[in-house]
């Protein structure tokens, strides 16, 4: 039988816990096929700032955001 579990113990990232935040710089807003499967009940955070400009003040802004967000996990 194929499972969420057999699907998640087969991926690279099996040992790593799945993503509470995925930070998206440069303007796009799209996933790239980013992490897919790991990023289900990830929060992500666009931003236009190109990554090599990215500054410690620019990630407390993305954690800032993420702290104020009510997380329901797929729940409504």
């Amino acid at each position: 039988d194929i499972t969420e579990e057999t699907i998640t113990a087969r991926l690279y990232t099996a040992h790593m816990p799945d993503p509470d935040l995925i930070i998206r710089p440069s303007g796009e807003v799209r996933t790239s096929n980013f992490l897919l499967w790991q990023s289900a009940y990830a929060e992500y955070y666009f931003t236009d700032v190109l990554w090599p400009d990215f500054k410690t003040s620019d990630m407390d802004a993305a954690i800032d955001v993420f702290n104020r967000r009510n997380r329901r996990f797929g729940g409504v």
